[in-house]
């Protein structure tokens, strides 16, 4: 085998969640950082809670909201066609 290719194990590698619970594990990190564990997981603890930690329903609320007032602002094709088209004709009944 060679030597020097594999990454150090840590047979004691500290798990911190962020609910505070901390348990050691075997990896090849030294600390790692959680958002879910078995204590505060809504599968193992039985209570039903919404887990949004990267605001993903705000997000997509403010995105349709920005999208329906930038739509209320612009006039749509069929507006634009008519208009050109009677520009048109208004040019062609004067030539």
């Amino acid at each position: 085998m060679k030597t020097d290719i594999h990454p150090t194990y840590y047979p004691e590698a500290k798990v911190t969640c962020a609910c505070g619970n901390t348990f050691t594990t075997g990896s090849t990190v030294e600390k790692i950082t959680v958002e879910l564990c078995n204590k505060c997981h809504p599968f193992y603890t039985g209570k039903q809670k919404f887990v949004d930690t990267a605001r993903r329903v705000e997000k997509f609320q403010e995105r349709t909201a920005k999208k329906e007032t930038a739509a209320k602002g612009r006039r749509g094709k069929t507006v634009k066609r008519t208009e050109r088209a009677a520009k048109k004709k208004a040019a062609a009944g004067i030539a």
